[in-house]
């Protein structure tokens, strides 16, 4: 083993500890494709937690054109480490990564730009745009780090609600997402019953349940116990000091829930490119190298305090809290709704999907589909299988367009 590599750190930690302190987006880094919101510009924006933020603002991309009378407005909600970029090329160093759901965006996708105004914004507590952790608070003049307030998805659909109105957008065609996205979804078909025309529901559920919360409370704490973490404020860090490990650790222990042990049989087995003798601690099999490099390719492009905020967003995402429960909730969706379910999930798995499927079934007032995604990626799925996800997400989202009202002297 190279002796300049620590036991637990990145398999590329040499390059990887020369990173700033916090990968998140700041304005020196050029906007690329990012617009920017001003989502409470006279006033605090009040949190569903009792924290308030001066200012806030919304990072999000659009693309396709908005119809004359705004009926052709999809709302895409990224999951926990996505960002507004759903669509498009890298642009380094303002945006790392290409569109995280390019399969499913575009001219001739099943969210066809061609015929759809599709709109995906970085929620309040992100690092790429949005407020959050990494940005100023203008009460201080300091970064928020760990100050910064818990958000919840509530507070995430009012944000997304006021930017619909800032664009002209007073209902949605549909409104889409998975994992944390799907948590939004829900919450907007409860929370703007007759702002939205549809909803489509991938791999999440109506609340979150004691393992997810476990899963959740481990990869936030190979943050906190990161000596660089030092409680939060390490963004004045020197390059090379900042919480690079226990990010990396964190997304270790994601990756091993968002995908599945049939995957990483198939890929994996028990390989190694490192010789099996003699026997010794540092030699890795194929799937720990994978982790590894998951973990590196993470901690460019993320911020450990957002990553908190967001994690446990996810935690405390329960449609029924103060609405008399999960079926009192649910049953305030009249929007047509579509729910997708992976195979392998077993983070979030089929019977929570069920679970919702049922609730809204049982009024027999809506249209309700349930779809199956077979495949052996788990979790991520719903990002992974565009051939079995995309197809009837836009047939659904199409039927619905078709079949809406078209007001006098509308093109359609």
């Amino acid at each position: 083993m190279d002796g300049a590599r620590r036991a637990g750190a990145p398999s590329d930690e040499p390059a990887a500890w020369r990173l700033p302190a916090s990968g998140a987006w700041h304005p020196g880094l050029g906007a690329a494709e990012r617009q920017f919101f001003e989502l409470s510009p006279d006033r605090p924006f009040t949190l569903e937690g009792g924290g308030l933020l001066h200012k806030p603002v919304l990072a999000y991309e659009t693309w396709g054109a908005l119809d004359a009378d705004a009926s052709n407005a999809v709302l895409v909600c990224h999951a926990l480490t996505g960002d507004a970029h759903a669509h498009g090329a890298a642009h380094p160093p303002a945006q790392l990564t290409e569109g995280w759901w390019n399969d499913f965006i575009g001219p001739g996708r099943p969210l066809d730009t061609n015929r759809y105004f599709i709109v995906c914004a970085n929620v309040l507590g992100g690092c790429q745009g949005s407020t959050g952790p990494s940005s100023l608070n203008p009460s201080t003049g300091e970064r928020y780090g760990p100050d910064f307030p818990v958000v919840t998805n509530r507070d995430v659909v009012r944000s997304q609600w006021a930017l619909g109105r800032h664009l002209g957008i007073e209902r949605w065609l549909s409104v889409v997402g998975g994992s944390m996205g799907g948590m939004a979804v829900l919450e907007w078909g409860i929370t703007y019953p007759q702002r939205v025309g549809s909803l489509v529901v991938i791999a999440a559920s109506a609340e979150a349940s004691a393992q997810q919360i476990a899963w959740s409370k481990v990869g936030r704490q190979a943050i906190y116990d990161d000596p660089n973490f030092v409680g939060g404020r390490y963004y004045d860090a020197p390059d090379g000091e900042g919480p690079h490990r226990g990010l990396a650790n964190a997304r270790r222990i994601a990756m091993i829930h968002y995908r599945s042990g049939d995957e990483f049989d198939r890929r994996f087995a028990r390989h190694s490119e490192d010789p099996v003798l003699p026997l010794r601690l540092e030699q890795r099999f194929d799937v720990e190298s994978y982790l590894d490099y998951q973990g590196a390719k993470f901690v460019p492009r993320f911020d450990a305090n957002t990553y908190l905020v967001l994690n446990k967003m996810m935690d405390l995402h329960d449609v029924g809290r103060g609405r008399g429960g999960t079926d009192a909730a649910l049953a305030r969706i009249v929007a047509p709704t579509m729910v997708m379910s992976v195979r392998t999930d077993f983070l979030y798995p089929r019977p929570q999907q069920l679970r919702i499927v049922e609730a809204l079934r049982s009024r027999d007032a809506i249209r309700v589909e349930h779809v199956d995604i077979d495949s052996d990626n788990g979790h991520d799925g719903f990002l992974t299988e565009p051939d079995q996800t995309g197809p009837p997400m836009g047939e659904f989202i199409d039927d619905i367009y078709k079949s809406a009202a078209v007001p006098p002297g509308a093109a359609r």
